[in-house]
C-alpha cells in the first residue's frame, strides 16, 4: 500500500491491548484506541510500527502466560 503520491499524513494509534494500528492524521481517534504522539507518511509509520511492535501477542495474552493478574 505504499503510494509515494499519497499525501496524506498518517499517525500510529494504540489500544488497551498494545495492538497498533495506521490511522489518517485527519480522522478523530476511534474508542479504545490513544494517539502515540507519531506521526507521518504510510511508510514512516509502518517502519514505527515494526520498531515498536515486535511481540504480536495482545498484552493481555502476555500477562497471562507470565502468570500476572493484572
Amino acid at each position: 500500500m505504499d503510494n509515494e503520491n499519497d499525501p496524506r499524513e498518517w499517525r500510529v494509534v494504540i489500544n488497551d491491548e498494545e495492538q497498533h494500528a495506521l490511522l489518517p492524521a485527519v480522522l478523530p481517534l476511534p474508542d479504545g484506541w490513544h494517539d502515540t504522539a507519531f506521526t507521518g507518511s504510510e511508510a514512516d509509520c509502518i517502519a514505527y510500527v515494526d520498531e515498536q511492535w515486535t511481540d504480536m501477542r495482545p498484552l493481555s495474552l502476555r500477562r497471562a502466560l507470565a502468570g500476572d493478574a493484572r
